[in-house]
């Protein structure tokens, strides 16, 4: 099984398989829009906007799950996420992350790199996986990386 087997649903309700995204490096993120950790959007969209054309893009994920800091439904996300911060990034659809209603590509970019002491569960909103362009998940960090400090690791997969 590879990342590119999964098929999510965008934040406008489109069925997509995650093959659309072949090639490029990837970041994954559970995001939520009333977190401590919200205002990493504003970096998230700044590292977008630097590597998009360089093969780069970010897939936002909100979650429910830690804390009930996402309660808004799509279209609020949508209208926070533009308006607050003019999150270009694609976003998809609220999910779980963990338990058993995880959706299946967050088990799977579980397993492929596991956590802070090799634990598997996200602890927490804004967790970012990197992804290279072949699809393997390179590394996992945790809620309070910034996402600017993750830049040089996003450079070198996109020199590759």
């Amino acid at each position: 099984m590879s990342l590119y087997d999964f098929n999510v649903t965008t934040i406008d309700g489109t069925e997509r398989s995650m093959s659309y995204y072949k090639g490029k490096v990837l970041l994954i993120v559970n995001v939520a829009s009333a977190c401590h950790f919200t205002p990493q959007y504003e970096s998230l969209e700044k590292l977008y906007e630097t590597y998009k054309d360089d093969g780069f893009m970010i897939l936002g994920f909100p979650c429910n799950q830690f804390g009930k800091q996402e309660p808004k439904s799509e279209d609020e996300i949508v209208f926070f996420c533009q308006g607050t911060y003019d999150v270009q990034f694609d976003m998809f659809s609220k999910i779980d992350v963990n338990g058993e209603n995880a959706h299946p590509l967050y088990k799977y970019l579980k397993d492929q790199q596991s956590g802070f002491l090799w634990t598997e569960s996200i602890k927490w909103n804004f967790t970012k996986f990197l992804v290279d362009r072949e699809g393997h998940v390179i590394n996992r960090y945790g809620s309070s990386t910034e996402p600017e400090s993750i830049a040089s690791d996003i450079e070198e997969l996109l020199s590759k």
